[in-house]
Order: structure tokens, then C-alpha cells, then sequence
């Protein structure tokens, strides 16, 4: 364990230390981007709203719409609540630019088929004052503040089909601003996002109950003009692919939708997930919008009952000479409500009664299968050996008749 963390203060210590030696390279080069310049770009309101907390949906480049694995789903996709395995409680603190701050708290939990989560993301900005006069008329904190509601339903669900996941987050933000600064300036609206998802396989090359391909769709920040200004409204789609095991490639397609003034040009990221052990795993993302490529690289500890999600973000905002863009997650586990267990059980069963059915014991496999199917009632192979076992317990009672 002490080589495992002294190996990611390495890692990022050396990403520390590429940004401060090359952040002027990093500037120049980027300038060959200039010609995708987006003048619609930062037009919108409530920055706090696109603005990623952390966790790996900050990691893998926000590419997350199809992967939400975890609780960062409430940014990414308000659908997942309804089939992440872990009731969690996470929170978040992200160094963002400069001096400002970004704080944030994520509760969800799932019953069966229905998923319920809370947030909240609080984005501070001080008004930094140098001098007396400064003091005077430079106190308080600009800042952002949104909690969000969130609710979800996996419809259809099977053994032979995941389901297609259905959600919504009911989302209110409030703006404020020191009256000494700009009077009339503060602010509150209401906003929703609409997600769905679902998962199966395709072009899987491994043996595993969890489906390697997914694919999600949301409307986010989808509310009136504040101020005769407009939010940051956007249609994602996402893919999320696993060709191995340990490994997920994602990809997220963003068209922002504009009223009242121009809407952004399409843009996109791109995220990877590699799990090196079960307990730790590396991932990166690039997201390229306007003319600010975004690179991000980061790591998960997963000691079971908390895990601990840190990433790095290096883009034209970020600054080499201040330890800034980087963010901190620590997301506890509290539990699947008993969900992990009961699928042990009913494989117990399952395998008990494939057992006794091969040894020719059809009565006691029957049983097997039955209690099987007691617990889960859509547990196909279980209602499929069942039956053929009962079709033989038939036949041969049929035979004995006619001797």
C-alpha cells in the first residue's frame, strides 16, 4: 500500500512539475487551435453548470454519458441512478482556476429497479482586495450555488435484456453577487435534465455478467433565460465500449442548444478507464471545445468501503506557477441493499440443481430450481432447466406407466 501511494504522488508530482516546465509550449502550440475559435463560447450563464466536479467524470474528460458508473452520474447522465451497484455518499473539492473553489456533495441510492440521488455544487470566486480601498469594496465571494434532485427508473428489465434506464434531475441554481460590486446581479432559476441508458453486448472477447457496450442520451440545463441571458444547454450523446476486461473507451458527442443569441459549435471528449488491480485503477480524458483542448489524467484507490478519486487537468486556464485544476474525491460505499448476496444465492441454487439434474435426480433438482426461481423470479436459466427437467420427470413417469 505505501508503494502504491507513494507511486501516485509520483505520478502526479511529474504532471505537476510537465505543466510548470512546459505550460509556455503547451500555450504556443495551442495557438494552432485558433482557427476553431468559437465566438459563441462562454456566452452562457452559470458556469458552475459545466463546470466538472471531480471523479472520474472529470478524469476521463468528461466523457461519462455512457459510462456514470458511480455518482458522478448526476452531472453526467440523471438516468444511471436507477442501476449503479453501490448505495454512495461522495464529496468533492476541486481547485479550479486560480483562487476560486469548487465544493460539492453527491448522495444515491437505488431499490430493485428505482433510483433516487441529492447534489450539490457551490463554486466560489473572491473578489481579492490589495490594498485599503480594496478591502473596502473588494469583500465577499462571487459564487454559484445548484442542488439538484434526482430520480430514475430502468424499465424492462431481464435476465436476457439490461434494461433502458429512464431519469430526470430537477436542478435549482442560485447566482450571487455582493451588491457592493454590481447591484441587481444576483440570481436564482430552475432547470431539469433528461437522460436515458442502456447496456448489452457487442464484440465482447471475455466471459462476464456485465455488458461491455453502452450508449446514453441527455438534455442538460434545459430552463429559461436568466437575466435575457441564456444557460448552457446541451444534447449528449454517448458511447462507452470495453474490449477487455479491465479496460472502457468512451466517447461523448456535445451539440449545445442555443435561444436567444447563437448556440456553441459542436464539440466533443474522449475518456479512457484502465483497472490495473481490483482495488486500483488509472484513467485520462481529453475534451476539445472552442479553442481550449482539455487534457486530464487521473487515479482511483478503491479500498472497498471508500474509495479516493484525485485528477489533474492541464488546459489553457491552467497556471504553472499555482496549484490549481487539480480535484479530490472521496466517495464512501455504503452497501447494495442486499442485491450482491441474493444473486449468490440464487446462483447457489442454480448450480445445486444442475448438479443433482446431471446425477439424475430430477425431483431434488426441481426443488433446486424452484427456490431458484423463488428468489428471482426472472432468472431464465433457471425457468429453462426447470422445465426441461419437469418435461423429463414426465416422460418418465410415462414410461413406468406403460410397463
Amino acid at each position: 500500500m505505501k508503494r502504491l501511494i507513494l507511486m501516485i504522488l509520483l505520478i502526479f508530482a511529474s504532471v505537476y512539475m510537465f505543466a510548470q516546465d512546459y505550460s509556455d509550449i503547451y500555450g504556443e502550440s495551442s495557438s494552432l487551435s485558433d482557427v476553431f475559435v468559437d465566438e459563441n463560447t462562454g456566452l452562457t450563464v452559470f458556469p458552475v453548470l459545466i463546470v466538472p466536479g471531480g471523479g472520474k467524470y472529470e478524469g476521463m474528460g468528461t466523457a461519462y454519458t455512457a459510462v456514470a458508473g458511480d455518482s458522478g452520474f448526476l452531472e453526467a447522465n440523471p438516468s444511471a441512478s436507477s442501476v449503479l451497484d453501490f448505495t454512495e455518499l461522495s464529496f468533492i473539492h476541486n481547485n479550479w482556476i486560480a483562487d476560486s473553489r469548487l465544493e460539492g456533495v453527491i448522495y444515491t441510492m437505488r431499490f430493485n429497479e428505482l433510483g433516487i440521488g441529492f447534489g450539490g455544487k457551490f463554486l466560489y470566486v473572491p473578489f481579492t482586495g490589495y490594498d485599503d480601498w480594496g478591502e473596502r469594496t473588494g469583500g465577499g465571494y462571487y459564487s454559484e450555488s445548484i442542488a439538484t434532485a434526482n430520480i430514475s427508473y430502468n424499465f424492462f428489465s431481464s435476465y436476457t435484456f439490461y434494461g433502458l434506464a429512464v431519469g430526470a434531475n430537477l436542478k435549482v441554481a442560485y447566482r450571487n453577487v455582493p451588491s457592493v460590486r454590481y447591484t441587481d446581479q444576483s440570481a436564482v432559476v430552475a432547470l431539469i435534465d433528461i437522460g436515458t441508458l442502456t447496456r448489452f453486448n457487442f464484440l465482447k472477447f471475455f466471459a462476464s455478467r456485465s455488458k461491455n457496450f453502452s450508449v446514453g442520451l441527455v438534455l442538460k440545463n434545459l430552463g429559461p433565460l436568466v437575466q435575457d441571458e441564456p444557460l448552457p444547454t446541451v444534447l449528449t450523446a454517448g458511447l462507452a465500449y470495453s474490449p477487455l476486461r479491465p479496460v472502457t473507451v468512451a466517447v461523448d458527442f456535445n451539440v449545445p442548444i442555443g435561444y436567444g443569441q447563437g448556440a456553441e459549435e459542436v464539440n466533443f471528449a474522449g475518456g479512457l478507464n484502465v483497472s490495473v488491480t481490483d482495488f486500483f485503477a488509472i484513467h485520462s480524458g481529453f475534451q476539445y471545445r472552442g479553442a481550449n483542448p482539455r487534457f486530464s489524467l487521473g487515479g482511483t484507490v478503491d479500498l472497498t468501503r471508500v474509495s479516493f478519486v484525485a485528477n489533474y487537468t492541464l488546459d489553457l486556464s491552467t497556471l504553472s506557477n499555482t496549484p490549481d485544476r487539480f480535484s479530490l474525491e472521496a466517495k464512501l460505499n455504503l452497501g447494495d441493499e442486499g442485491r450482491l448476496a441474493l444473486r449468490n444465492r440464487v446462483d447457489e441454487y442454480y448450480i445445486a440443481g444442475i448438479e443433482e439434474f446431471a446425477a439424475g435426480n430430477l425431483e431434488k433438482a426441481i426443488g433446486y430450481f424452484e427456490k431458484a426461481l423463488d428468489l428471482d423470479p426472472g432468472f431464465v436459466p433457471a425457468r429453462e432447466y426447470l422445465d426441461e427437467v419437469s418435461r423429463q420427470l414426465r416422460n418418465r413417469e410415462e414410461l413406468r406407466s406403460l410397463q
